[in-house]
């Protein structure tokens, strides 16, 4: 077996968005699906994750909302949002998504295994502190990050958002805060319209917030380079405890909701990237967890791809050609601004 291990319950699809909403429950099974034919569950293992309470979910979001997303799931569901939806089950499967989490930081920071993949919905890098939004219902990344400074005692923890929508909520929770390193690469404009390349934090937290608004038809050759000029020289500087990612799958070129231009192997390199500087500042100690994605096919090969980088074993993808960057101007403009923001022009 590898030193990788997957998070998943049954419960996850118990969290019903309603017809035709494109974060539906069948993104897991798909997804597990290809996991078992790519011959890594033979290789990583599956785990149950356990409930996150409520003084952990407190971590981020205030206790009235809490409770409202409680309240509404116990009367059978509703809507947060036009787009974010509850049925009766999604209070608990939102417990137990973040607990995956909490369970992944534990796991590595205790030596049971170094890397990790969460395969959990509720997705929840929109939701702010005090409201869900955007398919999202509690941060699961931000609670993690919070659990493992406040109640684990490390310094510093860096988070990659490879999600093609900005993950405002993240970015909003740490944005005073310079003990997390938020980087976001996603299309601009788009929604939820925030992650300008000038957002780079507030007050203590200021430069530690790094955005790629990348226009729409970004291939994978500018987030490469992204990674290479800018992402790994300022984790290496940063130096973080912990690396994890948002992993999200609709900057894949298959996504029904975006228009990025990556593809399988795009999210193998990425992963190789994060977890080589893993490797060489928290030993080893990486976590990823899933975000958006809503071709299913797409997604689920992408998951493979990342998973298989977690365990580091080579798995066949797709043969795909490359897809060139369609503003090449453009996205040229937003890497050289933000290493110019962080000092690395």
């Amino acid at each position: 077996m590898s030193d990788a291990v997957i998070f998943y319950d049954p419960i996850f699809e118990e969290h019903k968005t309603g017809y035709g909403h494109p974060e539906t429950p069948e993104r897991l099974p798909v997804a597990l699906k290809a996991l078992e034919e790519s011959g890594l569950l033979g290789q990583v293992e599956i785990k149950a994750p356990r409930d996150a309470t409520v003084e952990d979910i407190e971590l981020v979001h205030t206790s009235a909302y809490i409770a409202q997303v409680q309240s509404m799931a116990e009367r059978g569901g509703g809507h947060l949002d036009m787009d974010t939806a509850l049925s009766g089950d999604t209070y608990d499967a939102a417990l137990k998504a973040a607990g995956a989490l909490l369970d992944s930081v534990d796991g590595c920071l205790d030596g049971s295994f170094s890397r990790s993949f969460c395969l959990v919905r509720p997705p929840g890098h929109h939701a702010l502190p005090m409201r869900g939004m955007g398919f999202c219902i509690f941060n699961n990344i931000a609670i993690a990050a919070r659990y493992a400074i406040s109640r684990k005692g490390l310094s510093r923890v860096m988070i990659v958002d490879w999600d093609a929508h900005h993950g405002n909520g993240t970015q909003d929770v740490f944005y005073d805060d310079a003990s997390v390193l938020y980087v976001s690469l996603h299309q601009y404009p788009h929604y939820p319209g925030t992650g300008w390349v000038d957002e780079v934090g507030h007050k203590a937290g200021k430069g530690y917030t790094i955005n790629f608004p990348f226009p729409n038809g970004t291939g994978e050759e500018h987030y490469y380079e992204a990674f290479e000029r800018v992402i790994l020289p300022a984790g290496r500087k940063f130096d973080p405890d912990f690396v994890m990612i948002s992993a999200g799958y609709d900057s894949h070129e298959g996504d029904l909701l975006c228009s990025m231009r990556l593809n399988d192997r795009s999210y193998r390199r990425m992963t190789d990237y994060l977890t080589g500087l893993a490797d060489e500042t928290c030993d080893g100690r990486l976590l990823a967890t899933l975000e958006g994605g809503y071709n299913l096919g797409a997604q689920a090969r992408a998951i493979v791809q990342t998973v298989a980088g977690l365990a580091g074993v080579d798995i066949p993808g797709k043969d795909e050609g490359t897809q060139p960057t369609a503003y090449v101007d453009r996205a040229n403009e937003v890497i050289l601004e933000a290493a110019r923001l962080q000092g690395l022009d």
